[in-house]
This record gives C-alpha cells, structure tokens and sequence, in this order.
C-alpha cells in the first residue's frame, strides 16, 4: 500500500498512535491511555488509537477521539518463554499476526507521531518491519517512551543487546521521553548510546494522573491497600491480612482492592479471611473507583509500579511501598530511590523482613511519615504537560517539513 506522496498528511487533524506491548498487567495500557488522553486534550482536533495486546483492555473506557486495537495476547511462561493466550497458534505465528496488525494499522492509520512504549523493537521484533516501512516513507516521527526505571544496569544492558534495541533506538527514533526525572533516576544509564542519541532524550517528569471527578469515599479513615495491576500482588495481600489478623488493635481500618488478575481460589480465600476481620479490613474489586479510593485515604500500601507510584504522588498520599524484586529490580529502585529522597517508605524484605511485625509497625508509622509535597522537587509532576508540548513541537515540524 502506498502512502501517497509526503505532503499527504498537510491539513488533516493530527492522528498519534501509540503502541504498547502489554503481555501482562495494566502498566503499559495504563500509560498509553494517559498520554492519549492528555494529547486529545491539548489539541482538540487530534486523534489517538492506541495498539495494545493487554488481555484487560476491553475493560477500560477510552476518552473521546481516542480507541484502541487489542493485539492477540501472550503470556509468559514461568520459565521465561511466551505463549499464545488464547489462540491455537505457536509463538512464532502469533507474533508474525500481530506484526501484520499492526503494520496495517499503521498503514491506514497513518499517523504523524508513533509513540512506543518501552520496548524499542516490540515484542519479539514485532515492531521492526513497521520502523522499516516508516523509515522508508519518512514522514511519521518516532518516539521511545520509557518509564523512570527499566531494570538493574548490567542486566538491561544484556537484554537491550539481545533484542538489538539499542541499533533501532539509534538508527529508528527521532525522541527519547522519559517518563521521570533525571535527578531521581536515570533508566538509560549501562546502556551503550551514542552521544547522538543522549542529546534526543527527554525528561518529562512522571505522569501526573487526572483527579477527575471524585466520587463520595467509604467510611474514613481508612487506609488503601491496592497490588496494583500485576499478577503478583498475593503475597502483598497476605502480609497486610496477617498484620491486622495478628494485631487486633490495628489502625485505621484497610481498603482492599483486588487487582484485576486476582482471582478464583486466591481470592474466595482471602475474601474468607476478609470476612473473619469483621470489618476491619473490607474488600472490593478492580472495576472501583481507584481514584476516589486514592482521594479519601489516610495512607497507602502498595507494591512500586510505576502508575501505582504515580498515583501516589499525584493524590499527595503517605505512603509504604512493597516493591517486588523478581523478575526485576525495578520496582525496588524506583521505591528504595523514592525513600532516599523522603517521597515514600519502602518494606525491604533485607532489611525489614517481610513479615506481620514489619507491616503492623509500617502500617502504625503511616501517619507519622511526611507527604510527599513536603519534598517533591519542580516538575515531578509535569510529564503530561512536557509531552503535550513536545507533540506540538513535533506536528510543527513535520507540517514545516511537508509545506517546505
């Protein structure tokens, strides 16, 4: 299919697409649906669809001019590999499918800003054939947007030389936005760059979450206990459940929000334990109002994603992060750097001991911990508005380029 000739684009309402791996967790989709969602604002006649394999996407509403493609799903396997979520098909078909997809998407979408979060080939090189045929027809601008932290150095280094990340994000991208701050961590750092590449990243500051419209909150006070949305958040669940079945005169009561990947026996389970609590501890599901739950708290236990950290700077909340450790360290960077800068407290399982004692003392300390206002730094906050300047900087440019 031929795109035309390169003035195609000059006149039309901008169209951006975003694409986001997802293989599990809302992480990704979540981010993507952000940025979609601030670029549709800031520019009223702009459109975004956004490219996603998240097995939970149908489950979100999306804003006005923007919409989404569910890629078919994989899932990781404990050892490591990839499978088809639901589709007969092998690995290999699966992500030559997708690859397929989302060359046509982007064919007939044909937009004027790509943006690709985190993996700069895409699962499993889906995405090379697109960079390809973009870098070819030369008139789509490419960005990476990555999260504050990718992973330890040296193993990120490993990875991005396995995938052969760092020759696209060279040769491919016009921008590198990161989603973070550089004085607070920098994700790129072990990776081999040119100095070429450096000078076109970007540090937005991290993505403040839309307060919304706020709904009425439960009783207070309360304190919100939210896994996020991973698929490991049990062990998390259990240890705050241990806390207050250990310790009766534990206080104030605990919201639970069972992420959307925690289910059947895992969940009746601790909705049996939930029961025997007698109120002390009450539990709903993902589908609630996250934000309102955020709003009302008196404090938050949280695993470290990145939005879940996010959401935490944003609604201003005290807070005790359990980061997971494995399969990376990421999230135990993001909370033992937060800690350091006094934003967070962090449950380390080394130094605290993952244990009932360790959350009851964490949880009693909770009202005693600063917020985090009282040492956040200029434009934490500001990775929104960053990007919807950039975007605008962008569409500039490509319009000057197509009328020049």
């Amino acid at each position: 299919m031929s795109r035309g000739n390169k003035n195609e684009h000059h006149g039309r309402a901008p169209r951006i697409l975003l694409y986001s791996h997802d293989t599990f967790g809302l992480g990704h989709l979540r981010r993507s649906r952000a940025l979609a969602a601030a670029i549709t604002q800031a520019d009223q006649r702009a459109s975004a669809l956004i490219l996603t394999g998240s097995p939970v996407a149908g489950r979100f509403t999306f804003p006005r001019r923007v919409d989404h493609v569910r890629l078919p799903g994989v899932t990781k396997r404990a050892d490591g590999s990839y499978a088809s979520q639901t589709i007969g098909m092998g690995i290999d078909d699966v992500t030559e499918l997708r690859a397929s997809l989302i060359q046509t998407a982007v064919t007939q979408f044909d937009p004027e800003v790509l943006i690709v979060d985190k993996e700069p080939t895409g699962f499993r090189g889906e995405l090379l054939p697109t960079l390809e045929y973009l870098e070819s027809s030369g008139s789509t601008k490419l960005v990476l947007g990555l999260r504050d932290v990718l992973d330890e150095p040296d193993v990120l280094a490993a990875e991005w030389e396995r995938k052969e990340a760092i020759s696209a994000t060279e040769r491919f991208y016009d921008e590198i936005w990161v989603y973070g701050l550089r004085s607070i961590y920098d994700p790129t750092q072990g990776l081999p760059l040119s100095p070429a590449a450096q000078q076109r990243m970007h540090w937005t500051g991290y993505l403040r979450r839309d307060l919304g419209p706020v709904g009425e909150p439960p009783e207070q006070p309360y304190i919100l206990i939210t896994p996020g949305g991973g698929g490991d958040g049990k062990a998390m669940v259990n240890l705050v459940l241990s806390a207050y079945e250990k310790d009766p005169d534990l206080s104030p009561r605990a919201v639970l929000v069972y992420g959307p990947f925690l289910s059947g026996e895992l969940r009746e389970d601790f909705e049996t334990r939930v029961a025997a609590l007698d109120g002390r501890v009450t539990a709903v599901g993902f589908e609630s109002q996250i934000e309102t739950l955020f709003a009302g708290a008196a404090g938050v236990v949280c695993m470290g994603g990145y939005n879940t950290f996010c959401e935490v700077l944003s609604f201003d909340k005290r807070a005790v992060i359990v980061p997971r450790t494995t399969p990376r360290l990421e999230q135990w960077i993001r909370a033992s750097r937060a800690e350091d800068l006094g934003l967070v407290r962090m449950l380390d399982e080394n130094r605290d001991g993952l244990t009932a004692d360790a959350m009851i003392h964490a949880i009693r300390n909770l009202p005693l911990q600063p917020l985090p206002s009282q040492a956040i730094s200029a434009g934490l906050l500001d990775g929104l508005n960053y990007v919807t300047h950039r975007i605008t900087a962008l569409l500039a440019a490509e319009q000057e380029r197509a009328t020049g």
